[in-house]
């Protein structure tokens, strides 16, 4: 491989920026691969996307979430260790760089695909992050070397076949589309956390009431009435019905949660700075997806990675059993 790594690559994972907060404890080892140190930090960083998502979903913090949270720490380590197994191999045999362009044209595609193509938040969720953008272009840079890595791996691959790009674009079709020109209608409670009328109001007995709405609506409740009567926002006198929205017009985080939710369903309370939501979606609008030849190369890519997993897996164990691995959490 020359030493400008080409980044012609198959599979996208997806990167996301958000509150490092939750990572300010002090720094420890979680895992150590050939000596490299994976810090507490780092795992915690990683971590934080899907801790954010779960802490708006069960402000209680229950045990469920707890075993979640678990899981997901254990998964995170995981990838980092076969991250860094993969950067290791990278060192030590190909010595080589990623083009400052590459970079900037990756985190581009994260403005585009995470942010809605708004720098101004994809800037804020960086300030909130605590990190600079010369740490973030590391991290980015780090992710494109393990993608060239893995193509590198796959280069020599067999080409799909007509029938394999054909149902794996029926398959994903719909997560191909523009998310951009989602829509969805929604019907949607809101009980702030305080009222400075009443002194005697406050965040835990608000989640409490949030917590007897939705109750009350599995039980069968009306919508629109208990919005009327409890929510506190510009669509409660209209029962909380919210027309058809752009997703663009939505926060990214609570515009996720809403696309990935059933039509129907109650969803809540999720939990913000000033208070809590709770949804019932009523009809989602994908945006378009473009055209088999639009994206076949894309196709092409995921069945080639999928036909190669037996292969990248086989990478993977020759690289732990010459490597030195110790996990410490």
């Amino acid at each position: 491989m020359n030493r400008s790594v080409s980044l012609t690559l198959a599979l996208a994972v997806n990167f996301s920026l958000t509150s490092f907060s939750q990572a300010s404890e002090i720094t420890g080892i979680a895992a150590k691969v050939n000596g490299k140190v994976i810090t507490t930090n780092e795992l915690n960083y990683h971590l934080t996307p899907y801790r954010e998502q779960l802490n708006a979903q069960m402000p209680r913090k229950n045990p469920q979430y707890h075993k979640l949270i678990k899981k997901a720490r254990a998964n995170i380590l995981d990838s980092l260790i076969e991250r860094e197994l993969i950067l290791s191999d990278f060192r030590n045999n190909i010595k080589g760089s990623i083009p400052a362009h590459a970079i900037d044209e990756e985190i581009k595609r994260q403005i585009r695909e995470l942010y809605n193509n708004n720098r101004g938040e994809f800037n804020k969720a960086l300030k909130t992050s605590g990190i600079s953008m010369q740490q973030h272009r590391r991290e980015t840079e780090k992710k494109l070397i393990v993608q060239a890595m893995r193509a590198q791996q796959f280069r020599n691959s067999i080409p799909p076949l007509p029938n394999e790009v054909q149902a794996e674009f029926v398959k994903n079709r719909r997560k191909m589309r523009d998310i951009t020109g989602d829509a969805m209608e929604f019907h949607k409670i809101y009980i702030p956390k305080n009222d400075p009328k009443n002194p005697l109001i406050n965040a835990k007995t608000q989640l409490q009431l949030a917590e007897r709405i939705v109750d009350e609506l599995k039980k069968g409740g009306n919508f629109e009435l208990l919005a009327k009567q409890h929510s506190k926002d510009a669509w409660a006198a209209e029962g909380g019905k919210v027309e058809k929205t752009k997703r663009t017009d939505l926060s990214p985080a609570f515009a996720a949660i809403m696309m990935e939710t059933p039509e129907g369903k109650i969803l809540g309370p999720l939990e913000d700075g000033r208070g809590y939501t709770i949804v019932c979606l009523d009809k989602k609008y994908y945006g378009a997806t473009p055209p088999l030849n639009k994206v076949r190369k894309a196709i092409e890519g995921r069945v080639r990675a999928r036909k190669n997993k037996e292969k990248h897996d086989r990478w993977i164990k020759r690289l732990e059993q010459n490597a030195i691995i110790t996990k410490k959490i």
